[in-house]
């Protein structure tokens, strides 16, 4: 009796210990009791009842993302490309997500499917090409909501890559090519344009200068013509004054002097002899010397009387 007490607490004690469950962060257990839903533990330690209760679902809480291959799908103008998407979405409720859907995954793809082919319908070559975040934004918005009552939260849908067929490939690259070439015409066209401008001021501007640097000249060459021919009349008005100045002084000084016939006729001599050593080639002496002294006796004189 005493080994069956021992045998019936030993076992006891297992049972206990292989139910304890615990529940680790960011995950949360689905538990059924007898098949019909029981509830959810979240994060800590758990007893289930041995035999009765059971872990339906083990479901993880993080943001997931998860890469669907590309589709098929037929744009507005009839043509057919590859699109693969990516989903980022998390659990909201683990029991809606266990209960709500079978296989949710494999639903969120035929969904992503059929909801990208719906969208890019109505759309043409050149706009699907140029509106992802619009594809995105509707992609999320009917996922989000047709996902609901499964207990899945989208977060983020993103088109990964958008493959045309080669043919239109091929024509997009020569098209964009065109494009580069034609803007890298007009941009040449444009400096070249701009040069020419340039230029055309930069001559414009130089003959101005030229024109007042030559206009300057001339007022400054006037200038000094005009400043050298009043110097010039300055100086020879200079050299008459002085000349008259030193013809009275010698006046002067020989009226103090007082000089005799004798002196009148030495000087008229003096003044023959100077004539004599000039450039003249005929002399004309005066027959009477004896008057000419008498001219000066009387032009003295006429200096003393003033």
């Amino acid at each position: 009796m005493f080994y069956i007490l021992i045998f019936l607490l030993v076992v006891i004690v297992i049972l206990i210990a292989t139910n304890i469950r615990i529940v680790p962060q960011a995950k949360a257990y689905v538990v059924e009791r007898l098949g019909a839903y029981q509830g959810t533990w979240g994060v800590g330690i758990h007893v289930k009842t041995p035999l009765i209760d059971k872990i339906a679902k083990r479901v993880l809480l993080k943001e997931q993302v998860v890469d669907f291959p590309p589709q098929p799908v037929i744009t507005k103008d009839n043509v057919t490309m590859q699109i693969d998407t990516v989903i980022f979405y998390q659990i909201t409720d683990p029991k809606a997500y266990t209960y709500g859907v079978d296989n949710p995954l494999t639903a969120i793809e035929n969904l992503t499917a059929t909801t990208l082919r719906n969208i890019i319908g109505d759309l043409e070559l050149d706009e699907t090409l140029t509106s992802r975040e619009l594809i995105n934004t509707k992609m999320r918005n009917v996922l989000d909501e047709a996902t609901d009552p499964w207990g899945i939260k989208i977060n983020r849908v993103e088109l990964k890559n958008i493959l045309p067929p080669k043919g239109i490939q091929d024509a997009m690259e020569k098209q964009m090519k065109a494009e580069r070439e034609k803007r890298e015409s007009i941009l040449r066209a444009e400096g070249q344009k701009r040069s020419a401008i340039l230029v055309a001021e930069g001559n414009k501007e130089s003959r101005i200068l030229d024109a007042e640097a030559s206009k300057q000249a001339a007022i400054l060459a006037a200038e000094a013509n005009k400043e050298a021919a009043v110097r010039e009349a300055e100086g020879e008005s200079e050299a008459i004054l002085k000349i008259q100045q030193a013809t009275a002084e010698g006046l002067r000084m020989l009226r103090e002097s007082e000089p005799n016939n004798e002196v009148l006729t030495l000087k008229g001599y003096e003044a023959f002899e100077k004539a004599a050593n000039g450039q003249a080639t005929k002399i004309i002496v005066p027959s009477n010397i004896q008057g000419l002294a008498g001219l000066a006796s009387s032009l003295i004189e006429t200096v003393k009387d003033k």
